[in-house]
């Protein structure tokens, strides 16, 4: 009995142990945006309420050893108020790889995108329509309407609520938006506006990629990444407007989203629901979609890199060598000197990973 039992608070120790090892602190810290000038897009993102932080860089050799890239790189953190995640970090880059994702729409192999909150969407409708007008490279999908909490009774026309969301699309050359505005309900832990900022946005508080993969794969992301499923395999046909317009969709194709959360976030509350998420696209195997993953790494230009922090960078280091991962570099120091590493997840998708707290 006294074995039994030693062996028992042994074992309870050891899980414990590796759950606090293997923590993710927060949701996605960042989204990576690579520039030859870092001035105009400091200049766009200060209108979406974001400010200069701390800045860093590495020599080439450095870059090499945890990104890849032969090059020297500079890089400026962004900060949105007092978030902990949906932040924005420019790295400019002496030597690019190459245009990266540019203008290419979202259903892309490759594609990433970051989503933010506004409470005034056809503001921002408006500099896109100028935008455009003026000839300037720009594709955006007007504001469109989406129901994201469906309910069993339709809402009556005038009379109940009708709980929203207009979502609009807006694509630059270095930049990849989905904002949306919500009507008829709130979620108080996802996305905070910055009411001072012209846009009137939240951080970024959800963070997109598009797959073509198995489901299976994908579990990736919780079991060894440590992110929470909150939703898994909800599909979006071409029948749903906001579907077919922003990812462009023909009669017939379809995909299916799985969202990976905050470890903190809740799967059935969504008063408790925070933002931080990774959005997963996965189109089915049928669709036929152009493969942009190696442009979709650091190096090059525009969205090329996401970033979580975790509480133990040299246990999460032994569980992603030891996982499907590939590219896994070692752990050093990135321009800012925290402990990182990088690897490509089992999907493609180039990651760095953070020591924070």
């Amino acid at each position: 009995m006294k074995i039994t039992f030693l062996f028992l608070l042994f074992v309870a120790a050891a899980y414990y142990a590796n759950a606090r090892a293997q923590r993710v602190v927060g949701g996605v810290y960042e989204v990576c945006i690579g520039t030859r000038d870092a001035a105009p897009l400091v200049a766009y993102w200060e209108r979406f309420g974001y400010r200069v932080g701390e800045q860093g860089a590495l020599d080439a050799e450095q870059a090499r050893k945890l990104y890849g890239v032969a090059s020297a790189v500079r890089s400026i953190r962004l900060y949105h108020q007092e978030a902990d995640h949906g932040l924005i970090r420019l790295m400019v880059w002496e030597r690019p790889v190459g245009e990266g994702l540019g203008m290419a729409g979202m259903k892309t192999l490759g594609n990433r995108w970051g989503a933010m909150l506004t409470t005034d969407i056809f503001n921002i409708l408006n500099h896109a329509e100028e935008a455009a007008a003026r000839g300037m490279p720009i594709l955006y999908v007007e504001p469109q309407r989406a129901e994201i909490y469906r309910v069993e009774q339709r809402p009556r026309p005038f009379l109940d609520e009708l709980p929203c969301v207009r979502e609009m699309l807006l694509i630059q050359p270095l930049t990849r938006q989905v904002i949306f505005q919500r009507f008829g309900y709130t979620l108080p832990l996802y996305g905070k506006v910055n009411e001072a900022a012209p846009f009137h946005t939240s951080q970024i508080t959800h963070f997109g990629m598009v797959v073509q993969t198995r489901l299976e794969a994908l579990d990736f992301y919780d079991k060894v990444l440590g992110l929470l499923r909150v939703r898994d395999r909800v599909q979006s046909d071409a029948d749903d407007p906001s579907a077919r317009r922003i990812f462009n969709l023909s009669s017939g194709e379809s995909y299916v989203t799985t969202d990976f959360d905050d470890p903190r976030s809740s799967k059935d509350d969504p008063q408790r629901m925070r933002s931080g998420r990774l959005k997963i696209i996965n189109f089915v195997s049928h669709a036929k979609l152009e493969d942009r993953r190696a442009q979709s790494r650091p190096g090059y230009l525009g969205y090329s890199l996401y970033t979580l922090r975790v509480s133990d960078i040299e246990a999460y280091h032994r569980r992603i060598r030891s996982s499907a991962a590939t590219e896994v570099t070692e752990i050093t120091l990135n321009e800012f000197g925290e402990r990182s590493f990088s690897f490509v997840a089992p999907d493609g998708y180039f990651w760095t990973l953070i020591e924070g707290r």
